[in-house]
């Protein structure tokens, strides 16, 4: 069998590239073992927006010996697969696969060019030739004629598709049904048929939330004993979206994701101090702020939100750990939306505390 299989990233799209055997492409290896599955039954109401599917004219584009994932990301997005994901308070991962409809020309395109291509490359093994030869016959001669050219304007091909952030994850080959026909507006009959809710929980994991360092006062530096007020300014937190579109064979869907920011979370870095409240988690005010900005006159006041250090950090500094909690939710084609998890997002940022026999105020 031969293992060729290739992941490209482009822009916010993923490239997919099939894995060939003698007798069926699949997805992908899985711990030296090919990974199959069987259409199921599909978790959606099918078409997922009305009007969608159907009577679409037919494209003739292509990209040459790849299959490319037709999804695109617009919004607060994520620069490739740089920057720091959602990360999802529940045990819950954003899909790693799902399949997409091809139109008649695309497909034929990719499968010709896939062929030519081995078939015409130097030293290639006779093995990888018969099996790109068998797999084009599939749908060239076989069980079915001329990729069904005849009947263009009545359904697509659907095609496994990778999650660009999610290449790593071993649930990202378990999409690896052969492509298969689909009538317009039938259901293609298995779990992971692209819809909005698939589109909004991909567009979770290409959210780009802006940075969590907290202003302090005092800051970077304070005293033991010496109440640290935190906040963060409602200009500078404020709820990010990102939404995902996809326009290929015949279907037309987005779905739009939002956070909204709800909550911080303080840790010191040390079991040596005091955070206020002391659950250490501060909520969003009514006007989209977190905590209070420190003024004078505030000094013999309990902040809001903020930290005490009780001991001092030497030569070195505390790492105090800023973790944001955002609300996740989503809209799209046809009226559908919902919830998804909660997702977190912190970073760190070093506290050095000194020791002080008095403080002025």
């Amino acid at each position: 069998m031969a293992d060729d299989e290739a992941h490209f990233g482009e822009g916010q799209q993923v490239v997919h590239a099939v894995t060939f055997s003698s007798r069926y492409v699949v997805a992908g290896l899985l711990s030296g073992a090919l990974v199959l599955t069987v259409p199921g039954t599909a978790s959606a109401t099918w078409p997922p927006s009305a009007g969608t599917q159907g009577n679409t004219k037919q494209s003739g584009s292509s990209t040459a010996g790849t299959l490319v994932s037709r999804v695109t990301y617009s919004g607060s997005v994520r620069s490739g697969n740089g920057g720091t994901a959602v990360q999802p308070v529940t045990d819950w991962t954003p899909p790693a696969c799902w399949y997409e409809p091809r139109s008649v020309a695309e497909f034929r395109d990719y499968v010709e060019t896939m062929y030519t291509d081995t078939i015409n490359t130097p030293g290639q093994a006779n093995y990888a030739k018969a099996a790109v030869g068998e797999f084009r016959d599939i749908y060239k001669d076989g069980k079915y004629k001329n990729y069904n050219e005849d009947e263009a304007a009545d359904g697509s091909w659907w095609v496994a598709v990778q999650n660009p952030d999610r290449l790593d994850d071993p649930a990202s080959w378990q999409c690896s049904d052969l492509p298969f026909w689909v009538a317009n507006n039938d259901d293609p009959g298995v779990p992971q048929a692209v819809t909005p809710k698939i589109l909004a929980e991909a567009a979770y994991d290409a959210i780009q939330l802006p940075d969590t360092k907290v202003t302090l006062a005092p800051a970077d530096i304070t005293k033991v004993n010496l109440a640290t007020w935190a906040w963060l300014d409602k200009t500078d937190f404020k709820q990010v979206s990102v939404t995902a579109s996809l326009n290929a064979g015949g279907l037309n869907i987005q779905a739009t994701t939002t956070a909204k920011p709800i909550s911080l979370k303080l840790e010191p870095g040390t079991s040596d101090a005091e955070t206020y409240p002391a659950s250490g988690v501060c909520t969003l005010n009514p006007d989209g702020s977190i905590g209070e900005p420190y003024a004078r006159g505030k000094a013999d006041r309990t902040p809001p939100c903020g930290i005490k250090y009780l001991r001092s950090s030497g030569d070195g500094s505390y790492h105090l750990k800023a973790t944001i909690t955002w609300q996740i939710s989503w809209s799209g084609s046809g009226g559908a939306g919902g919830d998804l998890p909660d997702g977190t997002f912190g970073t760190t940022q070093d506290i050095k505390v000194q020791e002080a026999q008095a403080v002025n105020r």
